[in-house]
């Protein structure tokens, strides 16, 4: 009977080979149903969430959440790292391995498991070992293994965090130009006033490739979903749907030489939404509320006309920019609400203060004007 638990072990092995490949080193989507590492990250972020909803809202539960994407990474290595050592505790016992035992030890389950996890993780105890060929064969191969897991985790973490390095840059660009939290009303604000809007045209294309890749790495690198950014009022999600504001304004609202790459800009990031909400297997869902009501859409347009922008008619471009929204609102709106960030306004309710303008050990800076002086500085650290 023992020879039932061979090929259950060559099942578990097998999983986190597979699991293994298609997470670290397989560059694309994986379209089949079951993957270990996807069950782990649902299932471990629907525990999380659900102790972070008996935090009081505001900073506690933020960084209890921002928490979950560093320590899940190290949990669903110790899954796999179990997964294996249990897979060949079991072959080894189902196939009757002789072992070389201390004594008062007996060759329980348990002692193999031991035995599995020493070699495992190379630790070369000594206490027991394999005698017979087949079972120094697999304590070969095992160990063999766990040096090449080993490996692949060591090459993983720098990818890993320069991928999200990357990411975090535009985001910390947007800061001074959209506010904090950014918003498209705001950034077309501040780009009228400072009649720079044939810049956008180079900034549009960046956010192209941005969206480009944070697709591609999101894809590659499920945790990098689960990632918050270094401020509670920015987040991958909103910097998406910010560059998808922005563009939809620029195509249905504002006349501008830039309507092409507004175009491009907008695909790209839609495909990102899209094809990120389908691999966090979360479906389109419509906003309970509407980010720009009939008040809203006219102090928007208000606030454009006085930057100096030239703004088309706003029935036409409301009604314009209302089919832009359909296309990707119930997506970053599904992603928001199943990783817990918040959709920015598409204008804020009040001048918002960006991140560059705080400081814990400062006040807020009124603006480019109010930074302090050199000499100021100097008295202030002194």
């Amino acid at each position: 009977m023992a020879w039932v638990g061979v090929p259950v072990a060559l099942v578990l092995i097998m999983i986190v080979f597979v699991d293994t490949f298609e997470a670290m080193i397989l560059p694309r989507r994986v379209a089949h149903d079951f993957r270990l590492a996807r069950l782990y990250f649902q299932t471990a972020w629907k525990l999380w969430v659900a102790v972070a909803g008996r935090l009081p809202t505001g900073r506690r539960r933020t960084a209890f959440l921002s928490i979950f994407g560093p320590l899940s990474l190290f949990g669903l290595l110790f899954v796999w790292a179990m997964v294996l050592i249990v897979g060949f505790a079991l072959l080894h016992w189902s196939l009757g391995t002789n072992l070389s035992l201390p004594r008062d030890t007996d060759d329980r389950f348990t002692t193999y498991l031991y035995f599995s996890g020493t070699t495992f993780f190379t630790l070369g105890f000594g206490d027991v070992v394999a005698t017979g060929s087949w079972g120094r064969t697999l304590s070969v191969a095992e160990a063999g293994i766990g040096f090449g897991f080993l490996a692949v985790v060591i090459s993983y973490l720098p990818i890993l965090y320069q991928g999200f390095s990357r990411r975090e840059i535009i985001i910390s660009l947007l800061d001074a130009r959209a506010g904090s939290p950014p918003s498209a009303g705001e950034l077309l604000r501040r780009i009228g006033e400072a009649r720079a809007l044939a810049s956008m045209g180079g900034l549009l294309s960046e956010w192209e490739h941005w969206a480009a890749e944070l697709l591609e790495s999101h894809l590659s690198y499920a945790v990098l979903r689960f990632y918050r950014c270094q401020h509670d009022n920015q987040s991958w999600v909103s910097t998406l749907t910010t560059i998808l504001d922005t563009s939809a304004l620029l195509i249905a609202a504002v006349d501008s030489p830039i309507d092409h790459q507004a175009r491009l800009t907008f695909a790209m990031a839609r495909h990102a939404a899209v094809d990120l909400a389908m691999v966090s297997q979360t479906p389109p869902l419509p906003l309970a509320v509407d980010r720009l009501a009939e008040a809203e859409r006219n102090r928007l347009w208000t606030s454009l006309r006085e930057a100096g922008l030239v703004v088309r008619e706003e029935t036409a471009g409301a009604r314009a920019l209302t089919e832009l929204r359909a296309l990707y609102e119930p997506f970053v709106n599904a992603l928001a609400q199943y990783y817990h960030f918040t959709l920015p306004a598409l204008i804020p309710e009040k001048p918002p203060v960006d991140n560059w303008q705080t400081s814990a050990w400062t006040s807020r800076s009124p603006g480019l004007g109010g930074l302090p002086t050199a000499s100021a500085e100097e008295d202030h650290f002194d």
